[in-house]
């Protein structure tokens, strides 16, 4: 297959390239940058200019592809206040991409969450939340009702973390925090839980459901259904050689910032339903056994 890749320079995204072309697909990256550009060209994929305002761009790939997996967010300005305009922004790169294939049966694969999707219950594939909940919930319900209109569309529902080194996300910033702070914290008895999936098994999943998934499908990127946040606090204790402390609820957002929130919820999530139907099988170490590795604390 010619497969179109957002997000190909990223983190799942250039992963997910490397897992296409060792599969036999041809890919085509969409960059933005210079930078981005010559990254996807030494992965050995070709490159689409562009970027997810260029909705005109966005149309064309996803038009001359058999396929489209959607990977790119916005995550500069989402992490920085603005989640509902980078919200809009994804809907609108969707929208554009998925009206290039209405009508041919060609797949259009796109990035999801599950944090907070259920909160203190097992949320499963096939849970269908409030399209109000979220900006993105409302974005993925969009999408799977492409499948109507002859798109084989299907959503991955990403743990909150993806780990691996070379992450700079959720993981990196709780070690941070507890490095600025002088110890590690979880928040009263840190018994909440975090769903987790290692980037290379994160990969896979979406190839597999690019190539093998149903129209209108949800799929849940998850290996580990729930890692306490108590047990993820004390490995980055080990790894920073620093103290482990529980905090108050009411202070997460003093002492975490924008994360508290996040880390204080319980929200695990099954991928039985998603291993059943694509045949997924994750391989790779969970989050404590990546946590002691160490490369999360190298300077």
């Amino acid at each position: 297959m010619r497969v179109f890749v957002t997000g190909a320079s990223g983190w799942i995204g250039s992963a997910l390239v490397a897992e296409l072309l060792a599969a036999g697909h041809d890919v085509v990256g969409l960059a933005r940058s210079d930078t981005s550009a010559a990254a996807v060209t030494a992965a050995g994929a070709q490159v689409h200019r562009g970027g997810l305002d260029d909705l005109d761009a966005l149309h064309q790939a996803a038009a001359g592809s058999d396929g489209v997996v959607h990977t790119a967010f916005k995550h500069d300005i989402a992490f920085t206040g603005d989640f509902q305009g980078a919200a809009d922004a994804d809907q609108r790169a969707i929208e554009a991409m998925g009206e290039a294939l209405k009508g041919s049966d060609r797949p259009l694969v796109i990035a999801s969450g599950l944090l907070g999707l259920r909160p203190g219950a097992v949320a499963t594939e096939d849970f269908s939340p409030d399209p109000n909940s979220s900006p993105r919930m409302g974005t993925e319900q969009r999408t799977l009702a492409l499948a109507s209109q002859g798109v084989r569309s299907s959503a991955v529902r990403l743990s909150p973390t993806v780990h691996g080194d070379g992450d700079h996300g959720f993981m990196s910033t709780l070690v941070q925090i507890a490095r600025d702070r002088g110890f590690s914290a979880y928040l009263g008895d840190g018994a909440n839980r975090w769903p987790a999936v290692h980037r290379l098994d994160a990969a896979h999943l979406f190839r597999l459901a690019l190539e093998k998934a149903p129209a209108g499908s949800a799929l849940h990127g998850v290996s580990e259904e729930g890692v306490t946040t108590r047990a993820i606090a004390e490995a980055i204790s080990r790894g920073l050689g620093l103290p482990v402390r529980s905090i108050a609820p009411d202070d997460a957002e003093r002492h975490f910032g924008w994360i508290g929130a996040l880390f204080g919820m319980d929200s695990p999530a099954s991928s039985a339903i998603t291993r059943d139907l694509v045949a997924w099988t994750p391989t790779h170490q969970g989050l404590i056994a990546d946590l002691d590795e160490g490369h999360y604390f190298s300077a």
